[in-house]
């Protein structure tokens, strides 16, 4: 239990990352880089500072971030014509987060904490009633959970010797006897195909697709209850070709029937995001389709999967069971 992990987000009651109401346990650190990610903060594996300028009170009527760290005379914060934190440069930034404790206004926010497994299961038990109502129990997402291999696999046990349904969330985007480490603690997993071209999936994701498959191709023999993800990203990956040759990869080669086939719809809630971490976010030019022009495509992509025999949904909305 003392094994240690840097944890971004704890969420409860969640009911979309798994069968039942679960916690979902989101780790830091990702082997992927997607055009479309809405969650930038997990890309990193280290604790991060964000800012949000548009909570910060002014520098003159506060202050306190610039008191407290050693970098302010080397011009470390970005202020804004109004006298808000409106950035820093995180060249300078160590991340010992003595601004983040500072601020009375959370305009400077910590994106990781160092927690112990003891700490996670005191989070995870405080929901053992629903768990056990609905059931549902953990699910460990990232980032790609398996940049912390040890902490996820200790977490695992831990659920497993409390008699908590293990559930993870992985885009297999690492080497297999990463995941093995794993698999005899989980009893669910939720998955994702990005993309069919090789090409194209380095140059969206960053990742290896011979890699991914391998991985699939391993986890569907494994026997373990399986949901698979497609994101349906516009102008990427939304193609009906591209759409077949992921069809046809599940049914004729991952080796199992998943419980679903969910394709997931595209939104752009993480925008704000980059924002906070001084990223730019990679598809501000991306021309958007009409809403019934989108619509049409999910409606296709369901078609085919369903003709492939596959259990195709739009969206997480539909009860997983174990």
């Amino acid at each position: 239990m003392d094994a240690r992990g840097i944890v971004y987000s704890i969420q409860r009651y969640t009911v979309h990352d798994g069968p039942g109401t679960r916690t979902s346990v989101f780790l830091k650190g990702c082997t992927m880089s997607c055009l479309w990610c809405c969650n930038p903060e997990s890309w990193d594996k280290n604790p991060e500072v964000a800012v949000y300028e548009q909570r910060c009170i002014g520098v003159e009527k506060c202050g306190y971030c610039l008191d407290a760290c050693p970098f302010t005379s080397q011009g470390i914060f970005r202020i804004s014509e109004e006298g808000l934190v409106a950035g820093i440069d995180r060249s300078l930034c160590t991340r010992c987060m003595a601004c983040v404790d500072e601020c009375p206004a959370n305009a400077l926010a910590r994106w990781g904490e160092d927690m112990t497994v003891a700490q996670v299961m005191r989070e995870v038990l405080k929901d053992r009633e629903f768990f056990d109502e609905t059931g549902g129990g953990i699910t460990v997402s990232g980032g790609e959970l398996f940049v912390q291999t040890p902490f996820v696999v200790e977490l695992l046990k831990a659920c497993r010797a409390a008699y908590v349904h293990t559930c993870i969330e992985t885009a297999l985007g690492v080497p297999w006897n990463l995941v093995a480490q794993a698999l005899p603690y989980t009893e669910y997993v939720l998955t994702d195909i990005k993309h069919m071209d090789a090409d194209k999936h380095r140059a969206y994701t960053g990742c290896d697709l011979a890699l991914v498959l391998d991985n699939l191709k391993r986890l569907g023999r494994s026997g373990i209850p399986s949901v698979i993800r497609v994101p349906l990203i516009p102008g990427y990956n939304d193609s009906d070709e591209n759409i077949e040759a992921t069809a046809r990869f599940i049914a004729s080669e991952f080796g199992s029937t998943p419980r679903q086939v969910q394709v997931l719809q595209f939104h752009e809630l993480g925008k704000t995001k980059y924002e906070t971490l001084g990223k730019a976010y990679p598809l501000a030019d991306m021309k958007k389709p009409l809403r019934e022009d989108y619509v049409a495509r999910l409606k296709s992509a369901i078609g085919i999967l369903r003709n492939w025999g596959l259990p195709a949904y739009v969206g997480s909305n539909v009860k997983m069971t174990r």
